[in-house]
């Protein structure tokens, strides 16, 4: 645990002491501040929440493959992961270490746009469980993203090659439900029990079914043992 703990403060102070992740935290915040305006003049504030929440969760699926394309690609290209590998540290805590530092990444500019929801709350009067329910949802989705992306980065020492497969497999995983909606029968039920959008969509309802929570965290944790057992491989090559 001591391991995991130190790569992820050494992957924390990468983060927030560079300027790169600045800019994509920043480009973040503003599209989805753009999309929180737009709808601010409704009625109904909870709309507001959950339209910022959707439009969130999408450009998340773009994020987390560019905030995890670098932890191992880059380690690769570079050399430095086969002496991380020779040292005493096993190879899930470097996983779990560099996942952790892009998790609190991910937390930090997510809590950033609670600000928009504080003036929901200036002006209105929004129902404070949706509003916790969406961004737990919020969470869980970025956490299994994430997983999704070093896993990518696991198998490339290209970084812009595991940022494009990370972004594959999560806009597949995110819309596959959409081709359930085309078809019908069992096969559309498989889809639709595959689909990362078919079970986020309850969370911003104010809705927290445990299948749905399960549901992410087998995402992640299949995604990091694969990134684990990836790393694995490359101490008998």
């Amino acid at each position: 645990m001591r391991n995991t703990l130190a790569i992820a403060w050494k992957e924390s102070r990468s983060y927030f002491f560079t300027p790169t992740a600045y800019i994509v935290g920043a480009m973040f915040l503003v599209v989805t501040g753009i999309f929180f305006v737009f709808d601010i003049t409704s009625p109904f504030a909870e709309t507001s929440v959950r339209t910022l929440i959707n439009w969130a969760n999408f450009f998340i699926i773009f994020l987390a493959p560019i905030l995890t394309m670098r932890l191992l690609a880059e380690e690769q290209k570079m050399g430095t992961l086969e002496l991380l590998l020779t040292a005493p540290v096993r190879d899930w805590e470097v996983v779990m270490g560099k996942y952790l530092a892009s998790f609190l990444f991910l937390l930090a500019t997510i809590a950033l746009t609670l600000y928009y929801v504080l003036m929901l709350y200036w002006f209105g009067s929004p129902d404070t469980g949706p509003v916790l329910s969406a961004y737990l949802g919020l969470l869980l989705f970025g956490a299994a993203a994430l997983a999704v992306g070093m896993m990518a980065s696991s198998i490339s020492d290209n970084q812009i090659v595991s940022a494009v497969v990370g972004m594959a497999i999560l806009l597949t995983l995110a819309f596959i439900g959409r081709v359930a909606d085309l078809i019908s029968g069992v096969t559309s039920d498989i889809l639709n029990g595959l689909s990362m959008n078919a079970h986020f969509a309850d969370f911003p309802r104010g809705i927290i079914d445990t299948s749905n929570v399960i549901y992410f965290v087998s995402i992640a944790a299949v995604f990091l043992f694969i990134a684990i057992r990836s790393l694995e491989t490359r101490r008998w090559r």
